[in-house]
């Protein structure tokens, strides 16, 4: 008799699909992260340093893994005698309400809160709606007719 025979065999096919949804909030709840990480070494007169691995080619030509740092651009600017703290999909602004794309507060330390704020509000799945209408144009055709009838 064969060892195979003896196994339990069936046709299966993997579904590895994730929720687009859920991955937009990773993505956003990640750059948060990022912002309270560049605030914190503000906070401390001094450059905010992420690592990230980039795939390069050596001198022999093989691809290998490099570690780089990596540039944050803050979300937070001063201006009219305050700051603004926006809140960003990748390089798109997310409209927060209606009509304003920004949070004014007095003082650099209020950024951290706003910045919870923003966490909070993407984990509870509020900023759902300003990220499918930050990247609309990017969405497949059946998807973009419901993000304009909303």
């Amino acid at each position: 008799m064969s060892y195979i025979a003896k196994l339990n065999l069936k046709t299966v096919q993997r579904s590895v699909q994730k929720d687009p949804l859920i991955a937009r909030r990773t993505k956003l709840l990640a750059g948060i992260t990022e912002q309270k990480l560049l605030l914190d070494a503000m906070a401390r007169g001094e450059q905010a340093q992420v690592k990230k691995n980039r795939w390069r080619k050596n001198e022999a030509g093989e691809r290998v893994s490099v570690e780089t740092t990596k540039h944050i651009r803050p979300w937070f600017f001063q201006q009219d005698n305050g700051w603004y703290v926006q809140c960003r999909y990748g390089s798109r602004i997310l409209n927060i309400s209606a009509k304003s794309n920004a949070v004014f507060v007095n003082k650099l330390d209020e950024v951290g809160s706003v910045l919870k704020a923003f966490e909070a509000a993407a984990n509870g799945g509020e900023l759902d709606g300003a990220i499918t209408a930050a990247i609309a144009d990017k969405l497949p055709t059946p998807i973009k007719a419901r993000v304009k009838a909303n």
